[in-house]
């Protein structure tokens, strides 16, 4: 069965950030997310890992004002030097945490020839610094009725960029949530395309609560992603309703995390 990250930024959130990694662990985990760590030191980050024994899975390249309601930048020709500065801010927290992947958020874009453009030439730029230190990039849709003119609404465009790009450390960052809230099939996209996803995301649709609150069959899901070729993280990355743990059932039920 799949193997599960928590989402330190969504779950857990009664605590401080840092006291997320020991619930984390405490309820079963081996491996966490979050969204930014830059609030942080990345010493102070990495001592929380090491101490409860966690691999980091992604987190997510600096994505602009996320408090003034920024989603990313990358597709921006007006921000590329913000852009870029980030990036070597993701690159100097990365070799201290040592992610497996490093997400980018293409940002709300007016579509222009000049944002298409900067948002190509901004992927390209952060995948080959990141490959520098041997990091490996993902690339996430954004559904368009979360976030408004996201410039990668579906799997489908991103699937063209990456296409596009033809660069070895850049993969899809494939969320569940957003991929339903846009009409696409997670399970054929899964089957149809799992060397080319780098890492999964997971919450129930509607609501964006935890699996087993919706319509979402997580059961099929599970069983096509154990018999397709991808072997990375499924992230926890939802809404609570109450009590994080209390919304684990499916996944101890399943056997994916200890009654």
């Amino acid at each position: 069965m799949p193997k599960l990250a928590a989402n330190l930024t969504m779950l857990f959130t009664d605590v401080p950030f840092l006291e997320r990694f020991a619930r984390a662990a405490d309820a079963g985990f081996t491996a966490v997310e979050f969204q930014f760590p830059y609030e942080f030191p990345a010493t102070d980050i990495a001592r929380e890992l090491t101490r409860h024994n966690l691999h980091l899975a992604l987190f997510n390249l600096p994505a602009g004002d996320w408090a003034a309601g920024d989603r990313g930048i990358a597709a921006n020709l007006d921000r590329q030097e913000e852009f870029r500065a980030g990036v070597e801010r993701a690159i100097e927290y990365a070799r201290v945490l040592q992610p497996e992947h490093i997400n980018l958020l293409a940002g709300a874009s007016d579509a222009t020839p000049e944002n298409d453009l900067a948002l190509l030439q901004n992927v390209r730029f952060a995948a080959n610094e990141l490959g520098e230190y041997r990091l490996d990039m993902t690339v996430e849709p954004v559904n368009s009725y979360d976030v408004p003119d996201f410039a990668l609404p579906t799997v489908r465009a991103a699937l063209d960029l990456i296409d596009e790009m033809d660069i070895a450390n850049l993969t899809l960052q494939l969320d569940v949530y957003h991929a339903v809230r846009m009409g696409e099939d997670p399970i054929t996209i899964i089957r149809e395309h799992a060397d080319r996803i780098g890492h999964i995301q997971i919450a129930d649709v509607p609501g964006r609560h935890h699996p087993g609150s919706g319509d979402i069959d997580f059961r099929e899901l599970f069983k096509v992603i154990d018999a397709s070729a991808y072997e990375g993280w499924v992230a926890l990355e939802y809404i609570p309703e109450g009590k994080t743990e209390d919304g684990f059932g499916l996944m101890r039920e399943l056997g994916l995390l200890p009654s």
